[in-house]
């Protein structure tokens, strides 16, 4: 069962991303007349839909569909005794050169994806590799995936009124282009600080819940210091959109620290094996 705390956090989120919306469509409204509803009614429910599959699309580019026989037969069937522990449909499985350990979930419940890297395949033991692809049902089970990618398209659109309220508001020119942007961006880095009160806790639910349908705790961590130790030194070919779905992200810098998409791992790690 979904974590209860995640499901009153996504309930606010979600309540607070809605109200960001309405103020996208008011913005719509405002812009080209009452009389165009429909018009703006239709962008309001396309517009998430197209981004929605933009954005699995592109997280996905780069993958290929992961045979069920020779070296990857064992992580299919794993996933298939994790989606009958869990009670879900099993989602598709792709591999992926990602340059670092690491694997991710996108899709929706249903209809989920799960790339594993072959960096990872290649370290960690099997039932670590077990915790890893627990983790990631684990997101898809519990929708938080969706949550992740619609708070960050709402984030996107609210940055956008807020480029156009203030071009439309001031004097045209480079200078006014610049000023824009980075309102833009602020616009969408406060809403994205809703989206962020979601994404660090979805990641202790998700391992909590790995650590529940593969009866230990310890393979998850063992994973996690091999994964995060594989990481050091190395270039990640992830996008950083993507980087937010990952099992491990290591945010580098100040303001990326301060905006973490993820909890330390040494503090993931703690949990697991208490």
């Amino acid at each position: 069962m979904t974590d209860f705390g995640l499901k009153v956090r996504m309930a606010i989120v979600g309540s607070i991303l809605f109200a960001f919306y309405m103020l996208v469509g008011a913005f719509g409204l405002a812009m080209f007349g009452f009389n165009m509803w429909p018009l703006v009614l239709l962008g309001l429910l396309v517009l998430p839909v197209i981004q929605y599959k933009i954005g699995t699309w592109s997280a996905t580019r780069k993958a290929e569909p992961m045979p069920e026989d020779g070296q990857y037969q064992e992580i299919h069937q794993m996933t298939d005794s994790l989606c009958r522990d869990m009670g879900i449909k099993k989602p598709k499985l792709m591999v992926m050169d990602m340059g670092v350990p690491n694997a991710f979930a996108t899709g929706r419940k249903g209809k989920g994806v799960v790339v594993v890297s072959t960096e990872l395949i290649r370290l960690l033991q099997r039932d670590e590799l077990e915790g890893v692809i627990a983790h990631e049902l684990a997101h898809i089970k519990n929708r938080d995936v969706l949550a992740m990618v619609v708070g960050s398209s709402i984030a996107m659109m609210v940055g956008w009124v807020a480029y156009m309220v203030y071009i439309m508001s001031s004097e045209r020119g480079i200078g006014g282009i610049i000023v824009g942007m980075v309102i833009s961006n602020i616009a969408q880095m406060l809403v994205m600080i809703f989206v962020l009160a979601i994404s660090r806790y979805r990641e202790f639910v998700a391992d909590e819940d790995a650590r529940q349908y593969i009866g230990s705790g310890d393979p998850l961590a063992r994973a996690l210091e091999k994964i995060s130790q594989g990481a050091q030194g190395r270039e990640s070919a992830v996008d950083d959109s993507v980087s937010a779905l990952c099992i491990f992200n290591s945010e580098k810098g100040l303001l990326q620290t301060l905006f973490a998409t993820h909890p330390p791992t040494e503090k993931r790690i703690r949990k697991l094996r208490s």
